[in-house]
């Protein structure tokens, strides 16, 4: 193990990750619920695929993008979750410098990617509620394919140049993360240079993704409550909107736990650091765990399945 020292060195081949400083004499008692929710999160996103790829009925564009959805959070929860639990465990603090950069692309990357999901559910649901008879016609399987990769490519692309100016960088003050995953902005504040380039170029990419998507959202959202209410039954209404809610209440839990984590990042300076770390470790724990549990229980069609499949193994 390397020593944890701050003296001079030029470019280290290997970062130390602290975990969650000021807790360290926690970190057995924090992993039982984060190893809770990875547990959790892994069995319930298997579980959606699995639904989704054995009933022929639910092929469609709407469980398609939940296929997505459940990928990307089975990268997104295990691109940190391994990591950190081998601080917690095993007290196993070194990562590799080109590792660090992986998992600092995958869980950026990543992160993105689910936003723009969201967006391609809200255009589903803005179709099935406001174009109903057209739907079949404009969300075909080559369209939904198209979206897809676009969703893949923004993440991808916009994220890209994160790792390349970390890895450009000098790092000649501290080897440290103060950190239990390798975040960008605690990766590149370590480097002993001007990282303006970083910092600007991480809030345009939060500003631009976060900002076009929530707004995309909202006017989808929009036009669906209009064309919800237009319904002339009390019933109706309440039928057409349970096919969001479950989409709603995803949309929430990523969104909220995120724009938190950046407030409180970005202003709480009187935070204590160790309550910061947590809160980024939630924005990426939680939604992959409730969003297979959100849908399972939310989604009539899901739901059906799911209790077939049970009370089929279990005669």
């Amino acid at each position: 193990m390397s020593d944890y020292n701050t003296t001079d060195f030029t470019n280290p081949s290997t970062f130390i990750l602290l975990g969650i400083p000021g807790l360290e004499a926690a970190h057995i008692w924090i992993s039982i619920p984060f190893c809770a929710m990875y547990t959790i999160a892994i069995l319930g996103n298997f579980t959606i695929l699995f639904i989704v790829k054995r009933e022929s009925s639910l092929q469609g564009p709407m469980y398609y993008f939940l296929c997505m959805l459940a990928i990307t959070d089975l990268v997104l929860a295990t691109s940190i979750l391994p990591k950190t639990l081998s601080i917690f465990w095993f007290n196993s603090r070194e990562i590799n410098f080109n590792a660090c950069l992986i998992q600092l692309y995958f869980l950026h990357c990543f992160s993105v990617l689910e936003s723009g999901i969201f967006v391609a559910m809200a255009f589903d649901r803005y179709v099935a509620i406001c174009c109903p008879l057209r739907y079949s016609t404009i969300l075909t399987n080559p369209v939904v394919a198209k979206i897809g990769l676009a969703v893949v490519l923004r993440g991808g692309m916009l994220v890209m140049p994160h790792p390349f100016l970390a890895r450009r960088w000098p790092y000649c003050r501290t080897n440290i993360i103060l950190h239990s995953y390798c975040e960008h902005m605690a990766v590149v504040k370590l480097a002993c240079a001007d990282i303006r380039i970083s910092n600007y170029y991480s809030l345009f990419v939060i500003f631009s993704v976060t900002g076009l998507d929530v707004l995309f959202i909202t006017v989808s959202y929009i036009q669906i409550l209009r064309a919800i209410f237009s319904l002339p039954t009390k019933g109706a209404r309440l039928k057409t909107f349970a096919t969001c809610g479950s989409h709603l209440c995803v949309i929430l839990a990523f969104y909220i736990p995120g724009l938190f984590s950046f407030l409180m990042y970005r202003f709480g300076h009187n935070v204590p650091l160790h309550f910061h770390i947590l809160m980024a470790n939630m924005y990426l724990l939680v939604p992959p765990m409730l969003n297979p549990v959100i849908y399972g229980v939310r989604t009539k069609q899901i739901r059906n399945r799911l209790l077939r499949l049970f009370a089929h193994k279990g005669t």
